[in-house]
C-alpha cells in the first residue's frame, strides 16, 4: 500500500468513533471512494457486516454503533424510544428482566436498513413505524463512551410505551413506569400530547399522570390537548373511567 493510501486510511480511523459502523456514502464523503474502499478491505482494515456496511476488523460493535451510523452518516430519523430509551436513562431497567428488546421508531415512510435488521446484534429489534408524534419534538442526545446518539426523552418514551400497549406492554407495567417519571417537564408533556395522534394514548397518559400524584400533572395545559370523543375499550371485563372515558384493567383502578 503507497504513502497516500497509507495516509488516508490513518484519516479514516482518526475520524471514525470506535465501534461505530462505518458506511461507504461517510466514507466518500471524507475522501474515501469506493475503490480505495475495496483496497482497505483486501488489506484486512475493514470487513463487511452485511451489503452498505462495514467495520473496522476485528472490533466488537454494538446495535448503538450500528445505530450511529444511522444516525449520523446516513441522516436517518430513527431514534431508540419507549422501553429502550427509558432504560438507558435508569427509567426502565426495572421492569423487565428478559432477553433485551431494541426498541426503534421512525415515522411510517422511513426505512430501517436491511444490514442492521440482518446482523445478529445479541438482542431483539422492534422497529415501529408510526405517525404517533413528530420526529423532531422530545429527543435528546444519549452520551456512550466514545459516542452519542439521539433517543426519545422520558416526556416522549412514556406515550411511546403506552401506543405499543396493551399488545407489547402490560397497563400495569405501563403504570410502574409512569410511577417513576416524577420529573417530567410540563411544558415538553403538553406539547407533545397537544402533537399526539393517538386518543387512546393521551387519555391513558393523562389517567396514569394523575393516579400516580405527580406533582408536574398539576402544571399541564390540558386545556390545550383534544381528546377526542367516545370511549375507549382497553381491558376485557375490565372497570370504566368515565373521566378519561376509559375502560381499564380492574388492578389500575
Amino acid at each position: 500500500m503507497n504513502t497516500q493510501k497509507e495516509s488516508k486510511i490513518k484519516y479514516l480511523l482518526d475520524q471514525h468513533s470506535q465501534g461505530t459502523v462505518l458506511l461507504p456514502s461517510w466514507m466518500e464523503s471524507i475522501g474515501i471512494s469506493r475503490d480505495l474502499q475495496k483496497v482497505y478491505r483486501k488489506y484486512g482494515w475493514l470487513e463487511t457486516i452485511g451489503t452498505g456496511a462495514f467495520k473496522r476488523f476485528n472490533e466488537k460493535i454494538t446495535w448503538e454503533g450500528g445505530l450511529y451510523a444511522i444516525q449520523k452518516e446516513a441522516e436517518l430519523p430513527i431514534h431508540p424510544g419507549g422501553l429502550t430509551a427509558l432504560s438507558f436513562q435508569g427509567l426502565g431497567h426495572y421492569v423487565r428482566m428478559s432477553e433485551e428488546m431494541v426498541y426503534l421508531f421512525s415515522q411510517q415512510k422511513v426505512i430501517l436498513p436491511r444490514w442492521f435488521l440482518n446482523y445478529k446484534w445479541g438482542a431483539k429489534v422492534n422497529y415501529v413505524q408510526t405517525s404517533l408524534l413528530p420526529e423532531n419534538v422530545g429527543l435528546t442526545d444519549f452520551d456512550l463512551k466514545t459516542y452519542s446518539i439521539t433517543i426519545s426523552a422520558p416526556e416522549r418514551a412514556i406515550l411511546e410505551c403506552l401506543y405499543l400497549a396493551p399488545k407489547e406492554f402490560d397497563l400495569m407495567e405501563c403504570y410502574h413506569l409512569m410511577e417513576g417519571l416524577s420529573n417530567l417537564r410540563p411544558k415538553l408533556v403538553t406539547e407533545l400530547l397537544e402533537k399526539c395522534s393517538s386518543v387512546k394514548v393521551k387519555r391513558l397518559f393523562l389517567f396514569m399522570a394523575e393516579k400516580a400524584q405527580h406533582q408536574w400533572f398539576n402544571y399541564l395545559d390540558i386545556k390545550k390537548i383534544d381528546l377526542g370523543t367516545g370511549d375507549r375499550s382497553l381491558a376485557k371485563g375490565g372497570t370504566y373511567n368515565s373521566k378519561y372515558g376509559i375502560n381499564i384493567p380492574k388492578e389500575l383502578v
